[in-house]
């Protein structure tokens, strides 16, 4: 597309890192609390097509080296557009934005995370417009039941900040629906492959127990993925014969992870942090990570700033975690697993949890058992090692005192 775009497109520039030292501006990330991406399906009348609306400063307007908000919405119609295809097609935007020359994307939904370089806005990748271009291009190429599509890029703090509850609302919504199905209930899974650009070894399976890292594909988003695009980076998995019911093994994933790997890894349990653990991308909100001291697991999220019981940060486990690697304890895992009833169910589950942030135990209490809630520490009860271990006795942690017997 030479000539068509001010900087070229495609995917020869997934994976593409920008570093501090080569950046123009972030968009979102971890300095900035203000940030998401959604997508929605509306009727053919509610969208202006190829309106593109900047609402707050424009990339000239922004100043070099700092991070700024984001909101970015993108509407679609058209006649064969269902409302389960909006999380699809919503996490296409990680796809697309890192087929763009000079532009970083990372996580989604309000993780979202993006970045242009200094070369890309020298060639005049210099306004928000020209990155709507470009991503309504490939919406509309690609997929072809789009008719009608429409973008607005927000930058403006407070605006943001009076769309995120309504935002959140939509994406507790969609989670909410993908609950109550269990994986005995279904034939297939699902496994997408859209960050192996960043983890080429990677592959996420998608199970109705079991939602992927990133936290916006869930079991149904996966099928109505597949029925959109069955050549895409969707695909149904066969789930074959099960192989261990309480780690969730099945032949047809162990198949799926020997092919996509390249062989570097031949078996994946679902539901365990230990042996064959899921493998991860970067893209994950948050990651349960095992302490040793206290034969116990933590998780830490995305924006918990400052380090954690164990005295690392999450950008350090991240790194850890991270590339398509099977590394026993440390797990990256979507939040709303935190709600499964299969969550880490072969190590001991919420049972096993000793610490983390405060603000994760509260949106997630009706998830926790209630008599554990209590007794799970957080940054305001153990900053270290041995103020969690005190705690833990002091509370009498079901774990530490040796009350939870693992499932055999």
């Amino acid at each position: 597309m030479e000539g068509v775009f001010p900087v070229d497109i495609g995917p020869q520039y997934e994976g593409e890192v920008i570093r501090k030292a080569d950046l123009y501006v972030e968009l979102g990330g971890p300095n900035v609390s203000g940030k998401f991406e959604l997508l929605t399906v509306k009727s053919a009348d509610q969208v202006e097509n190829e309106k593109i609306e900047i609402v707050g400063p424009d990339i000239p307007d922004m100043q070099e080296g700092v991070s700024y908000p984001i909101g970015l919405i993108i509407s679609v119609a058209g006649e064969r557009l269902e409302k389960d295809m909006e999380s699809v097609m919503e996490r296409r935007m990680h796809l697309y934005g890192n087929y763009i020359e000079g532009f970083y994307h990372m996580n989604q939904r309000d993780d979202v995370w993006m970045r242009i370089s200094k070369e890309a806005y020298g060639k005049g990748l210099s306004s928000f417009e020209e990155i709507g271009k470009i991503l309504m291009f490939f919406y509309t190429s690609e997929l072809d039941v789009i008719e009608k599509i429409a973008i607005s890029f927000i930058t403006d703090e407070k605006k943001i900040a009076e769309m995120l509850p309504s935002v959140r609302e939509i994406y507790k919504d969609r989670d909410a629906r993908a609950r109550g199905l269990k994986e005995e209930d279904v034939e297939e899974f699902y496994s997408c492959s859209l960050c192996q650009s960043f983890a080429p070894t990677h592959i996420c399976i998608v199970s109705p127990e079991r939602i992927a890292n990133c936290g916006a594909i869930s079991w149904f988003d996966g099928k109505a993925a597949y029925n959109l695009d069955p050549e895409g980076p969707v695909q149904k998995v066969v789930k074959g014969e099960c192989l261990d019911p309480v780690r969730v093994e099945y032949s047809g994933c162990n198949e799926l992870a020997a092919e996509k790997s390249m062989g570097s890894y031949t078996r994946v349990y679902l539901h365990s942090a230990f042996g064959f653990p899921h493998t991860s991308c970067g893209c994950f909100q948050a990651i349960c990570f095992y302490i040793p001291e206290a034969d116990a697991f933590g998780i830490v999220n995305r924006d918990f700033p400052g380090e954690t019981v164990v005295g690392t940060s999450f950008s350090t486990m991240a790194g850890e975690a991270s590339g398509g690697q099977q590394i026993e304890g440390y797990l990256g895992l979507a939040l709303e697993y935190l709600r499964s009833p299969k969550f880490l169910q072969a190590d001991g589950g919420w049972r096993r949890v000793v610490w983390m942030p405060q603000a994760i135990k509260e949106m997630y209490r009706e998830a926790c058992p209630t008599e554990l809630f209590e007794k799970i520490a957080s940054e305001n009860n153990a900053k270290n090692i041995d103020e969690l271990i005190e705690f833990l006795n002091r509370v009498g942690h079901p774990w530490i005192k040796g009350d939870v017997e693992l499932p055999t």
